[in-house]
């Protein structure tokens, strides 16, 4: 009955995300741009990251399900998500720093999640140079043929596409050097992955307005009209006082979003109960006006 009742106000809730003022959108830096004419330095290694990704987390689904295999559809998805930040399976691109030795620019892998700034947009532009429309082919090659990393490299770097097939090109003296790793704590790539996991899912309106910075600050814009709006329109600040708090258990986070998720689900149920009454209330009035006038009995 619940999950009916959320597919049922998905559509309220995209009425009232989009209509939600832009004033009560929080003001954001501008995103980094990709340092585009770093990829011919990078491409080469880029498409090998590619290829241990794809085999690495093939293996490691499969050993989930075992004894069963994935998939092509299902290496299709992990093909689809490798270069796109906003999927988990493009979480190797976060742990890489640039780093300049000497004529040379090399992708060095830093064991934990890093802020995700110029550096890390280009590893991802490059990625999605490299794959462009060959996540298909490259899942259909992986699911029929279960390549070794030599193999895979070979048909995505080489014969699919040229990110390896030549020698690349030597850094100019004169190249303003990256900016330098940041790594993230423990807590802010948990408050990320939640993030991400809860993008786009009914129940949690305005989420698309906000970013980590702004949940963790408390920046939520201006204020409610009334106090269902304010139900509404408070659950970020909701979700960022949860994530405030120092050092819950995973538990914790997920018994306190799914609390927030279910009272801001019946302020919705409440929004659709008014706008049903309101349009029944309209179609009502309007057949009584439009319908024709009854004739007059004339009594004989």
């Amino acid at each position: 009955m619940a999950r009916i009742f959320f597919l049922s106000s998905l559509s309220l809730l995209l009425l009232v995300t989009s209509s939600l003022p832009h004033s009560l959108a929080s003001s954001k830096k501008p995103p980094p741009a990709a340092r585009k004419g770093d990829v011919p330095f990078i491409k080469c290694q880029v498409c090998e990251k590619i290829a241990h990704q794809i085999i690495h987390q093939v293996k490691k689904k499969e050993a989930q399900i075992s004894p069963k295999k994935l998939s092509e559809f299902q290496i299709i998805e992990i093909a689809e998500s490798i270069c796109n930040l906003k999927k988990e399976e493009s979480d190797w691109i976060l742990q890489i720093d640039l780093v300049e030795k000497g004529d040379r620019l090399e992708l060095v892998e830093q064991g934990n999640e890093g802020q995700c700034n110029l550096e890390c947009k280009t590893i991802e532009h490059a990625c999605q140079e490299i794959m462009g429309y060959l996540d298909t082919d490259v899942a259909e090659y992986v699911y029929s043929r279960r390549p070794s990393f030599d193999q895979l490299v070979g048909f995505l770097c080489k014969d699919l596409s040229n990110a390896c097939s030549v020698k690349p090109p030597r850094l100019p003296a004169d190249r303003i050097p990256g900016e330098s790793f940041v790594a993230k704590s423990s807590k802010e790539a948990e408050v990320d992955r939640l993030m991400r996991s809860m993008e786009g899912m009914p129940g949690a309106p305005g989420m698309k307005m906000y970013s980590r910075e702004d949940l963790m600050s408390g920046n939520f814009g201006g204020e409610a009209d009334d106090d269902e709006s304010d139900e509404e329109d408070n659950f970020p600040e909701k979700l960022g006082n949860i994530l405030k708090d120092k050092d819950p258990p995973r538990q914790y986070y997920k018994q306190k979003i799914l609390q927030s998720l279910t009272e801001t689900g019946q302020v919705l149920k409440g929004h659709i109960t008014k706008v049903s009454e309101q349009i029944k209330n309209w179609w009502t009035g309007n057949s009584k006006e439009s319908s024709p006038p009854e004739e007059e009995k004339i009594d004989l």
